[in-house]
């Protein structure tokens, strides 16, 4: 063994410290007093500062500055010997009254540092005020060349510097750009923001004018001297009065690769006009066609506020609750590979011969043969000679895989597209797909789609990215062990990188009490829940029926919204919504996208049947336009499990591997899970074709890193409130007593016999009420006869017919 040389321990002893020296960084305490020590500096420059300039210590201390080592040297700065200093350093030999900046950044500094606050922002700020001083010293020293106490020593010489090359124009020139800088890049000041400030000045003059021409006019006895042309573009509003009929027009605000892998084995505002003039007056008959032209004309009326609002405001932001949101990055994640593909040459053409060899030993002669190697499965594609049969081919299954000593091969004859036949062999060492490299690649990070979930990667070695809102739900199922759970927290991590809490909630299913208690971190920010629960992912099977029934309250909530706001479908409900086309006061709302995660269905049918199946069964017919997507996971979906009614809605599939034909049929409704290598090794259709892909592996820790990341961030008070459901098993006490009744009960009742309709969420929208209230004003309805008892998720039944037998009902009560 060799010995360690003398010089070699010197290095070895030296080389800790210098790691520890490099890798050293304030700890809370240390940040908090640097902080602090910090602001009150720049507490000290403000004073000294300002005595500077109000006691004319430029004048009166500037002797005493060079002698300032003389305790018996007597100045007038407020900060004393130290302050006269400061002054006379930053002000008088630095940037004059630019030096009042540095007050600001050391002051935004010590804040930054005392409460711990993201530095990036703050290297932003010294770079434009350290731009700013400079151009103000400049522009003093340019202006106040009598006063050097403005511009600084800095600020004059920098001038004369200037003025010296390009002369005084050109000094003021670049000055002028240096200040145009400033504003376009700082204070972000545009064309567009200077045009919209001048049109609404002009806009508000315009009005103003406009309202006094009708006065000058009634004075003067003559109306058309002061018309405005009319825009022949718009209707008129007619508006009618006892003595004269007006015309008023009013006009809307215009706001304005082959893959390397594939080797071939063969040898974006007008201001208001307004047109008065005088007519005759005459009888107003209101036909049919007003009706239809008035209807039309509040239609317009709605549009241009909604233009006008947009032109005001912009187009609402439902992100600004959370506008320093900031996605996860993708160094939270681990490369578990070198992110491409070893492709073993021998391996390949081995298993090319032997292919061959079996399909000569029963005469079939192979064309053409080709292989794309992906992550974990080749894909040898092979053109028969003329006359060969493709069944005679699919019927080698077997005996391919026992030449090949493969631990299952599936042959897909045809392949889809192609006019090829594929046989899929596994690889001997297969590459591990990193999620990694997944979220990374281009095809996610680009992708164009409302819920982009990234599976994995095909045998080509490209990206599988699908979009959740058009499958629009999607089944999961595999022997216990072949990766659903992983292939549940790809699914999650995906949106999780791509939507922002605003736009996506979660309702967890977690029968396994393990698995996805991970995502609690971010409660607040993406899941939700029932009102008053504790926690948001659902362990217990028996709340897992009341979660089910509201969000069956909140596909009809969601319905009526878009009905009111007669749109066909979640997105253009809020393209509608963030262009304030409807009001909030109505109820509308932005509507996030909720996504139901269900871990082990099969568990909830054991333990809860119908009472799962039935709120399941309607989610997955009706949820999909109003953006509620269920992803349900299960071993096996049998017909005692996924009944046919909601195996029906669930055209999306992802099958893991799964030990015969029978299950693979199941789940695929055709054969080739049983096939697969285990692992993460999944088939994916939709329908229609079947698409192999390797799904991306997740681990815990990473889950971890990334729930912490989003969990230490701002987020909102609570998580996302689901309508409240009373189910008919917790029982309700109907209290007779008059007295006891809500002061809208009356008015409660009304609603409810004018609509034959005994719900809450009727209530709710009609009289602006909480879920709370709604529902006990129903519970005393109930109490009085007037609505029926609870029927599950349809409505209650009303017993009285119209409202004279209510004035009857309640005169009955009195008496």
């Amino acid at each position: 063994m060799a010995k360690t040389t003398k010089k070699e321990t010197v290095d070895k002893k030296n080389e800790p410290k210098t790691e520890t020296l490099k890798s050293w960084r304030p700890n809370k305490q240390q940040r908090f007093v640097l902080g602090c020590l910090l602001v009150l500096f720049s507490i000290s420059l403000l004073v000294a500062f300002i005595s500077f300039y109000v006691n004319g210590q430029w004048q009166t201390d500037q002797s005493a500055v060079s002698q300032l080592g003389y305790r018996s040297e007597i100045v007038q700065n407020w900060l004393g010997k130290f302050g006269a200093y400061l002054a006379d350093l930053l002000v008088y030999r630095g940037f004059g009254i630019a030096s009042f900046v540095l007050v600001r950044l050391f002051f935004l500094t010590g804040m930054f540092l005392a409460l711990e606050l993201s530095l990036k922002k703050l290297k932003g700020i010294w770079f434009w005020d350290l731009f700013a001083i400079i151009i103000i010293s400049v522009l003093f020293g340019f202006f106040a060349t009598s006063a050097p106490e403005l511009g600084g020593t800095i600020g004059y010489e920098l001038n004369l510097f200037l003025q010296d090359y390009i002369g005084k124009t050109g000094t003021l020139l670049t000055l002028l750009f240096g200040l145009i800088i400033y504003l376009i890049f700082k204070i972000k000041l545009s064309p567009e923001k200077i045009q919209s400030y001048f049109d609404s000045t002009k806009r508000e003059l315009k009005s103003e004018l406009g309202s006094l021409k009708p006065q000058q006019a009634e004075s003067a006895y003559n109306l058309e001297e002061f018309a405005i042309e009319e825009d022949p573009e718009l209707d008129n509003i007619h508006l009618k009065s006892d003595v004269t009929q007006f015309e008023i027009n009013k006009e809307a605000l215009k706001p304005t690769i082959n893959h390397s892998s594939e080797i071939d084995l063969n040898p974006v505002a007008k201001p208001l006009q307004m047109e008065i003039k005088p007519t005759t007056v005459a009888p107003v008959v209101h036909t049919e066609e007003f009706v239809i032209e008035k209807a039309e004309e509040e239609d317009i009326i709605e549009e241009n506020l909604a233009s006008r609002l947009v032109a005001d405001f912009g187009l609402f932001d439902p992100t600004l609750d959370l506008s320093n949101y900031k996605f996860p990055t993708i160094d939270l994640l681990k490369e578990y590979s070198t992110g491409g593909i070893t492709i073993n040459q021998e391996e390949l053409e081995e298993n090319k011969n032997k292919i061959v060899d079996t399909l000569r030993n029963y005469k079939i002669e192979i064309a053409q043969i080709k292989a794309t190697v992906g992550p974990s499965v080749t894909l040898y594609e092979i053109v028969p000679e003329a006359g060969i049969r493709i069944s005679k081919i699919k019927s080698l299954e077997d005996d391919i895989a026992l030449s090949l000593s493969a631990l299952g091969i599936r042959i897909i004859a045809p392949i889809p597209g192609k006019g090829t036949i594929g046989i899929e062999v596994p690889n001997k060492n297969p590459t591990m797909v990193s999620m990694k490299s997944v979220i990374g690649s281009a095809k996610f990070q680009e992708a164009e789609m409302e819920l982009p979930i990234a599976l994995g990667k095909t045998i080509s070695n490209e990206t599988f990215v699908v979009d959740l809102a058009k499958m629009p739900h999607l089944l999961m199922a595999g022997a216990t062990g072949q990766g659903k759970s992983v292939g549940l927290n790809a699914v999650l991590t995906s949106l999780l990188y791509k939507k922002h809490p605003a736009e996506v909630k979660f309702v967890l299913v977690d029968p396994k009490k393990v698995e996805l208690t991970l995502f609690n971190k971010i409660e607040r920010h993406y899941l939700a829940k029932l009102p008053d629960t504790d926690d948001a992912i659902i362990t217990d099977n028996a709340k897992v029926v009341n979660t089910l029934n509201s969000l069956c309250v909140e596909m009809d909530n969601r319905y009526s919204l878009l009905k009111d706001a007669m749109v066909r479908n979640i997105k253009e409900y809020n393209d509608k919504f963030k262009a304030r086309k409807l009001n909030p006061e109505a109820g509308h709302r932005f509507l996030p996208y909720i996504i139901l995660v269900v871990d082990e269905f099969a568990d909830l049918i054991m333990t809860a049947g119908k009472e799962v199946e039935i709120p399941i069964a309607r989610l997955a017919q009706l949820a999909r336009a109003i953006g509620i997507h269920l992803i349900i996971a299960t071993q096996r979906p049998s017909v005692n499990v996924i009944t046919g009614l909601i195996k029906a809605n669930f055209p999306a599939r992802i099958a893991f591997r799964v030990t015969s034909k029978i299950d693979s049929r199941t789940i695929l409704d055709t054969q080739g899970a049983d096939q697969l290598i285990g692992r993460g090794d999944l088939l994916y259709t939709n329908g229609n074709d079947v698409v192999r892909v390797q799904c991306a592996f997740i681990d815990t820790p990473e889950v971890e890193k990334i729930t912490d990341f989003i969990g230490s961030q701002k987020a909102y008070a609570t998580a996302y409130l689901l309508p409240e459901f009373v189910g008919e098993e917790t029982g309700i006490n109907l209290d007779m007593d008059i007295s006891e009744r809500d002061t809208l009960f009356r008015e409660a009742a009304e609603i409810i016999v004018n609509a034959q309709q005994g719900s809450a969420s009727l209530l709710q929208r009609k009289l602006k009420l909480g879920y709370n209230r709604a529902g006990r004003l129903i519970d005393q309805l109930e109490a009085a006869g007037i609505v029926g008892p609870f029927e599950g998720s349809k409505a209650r039944s009303v017993n009285i017919s119209d409202l004279s037998a209510l004035d009857q009902f309640f005169n009955n009560e009195q008496n």
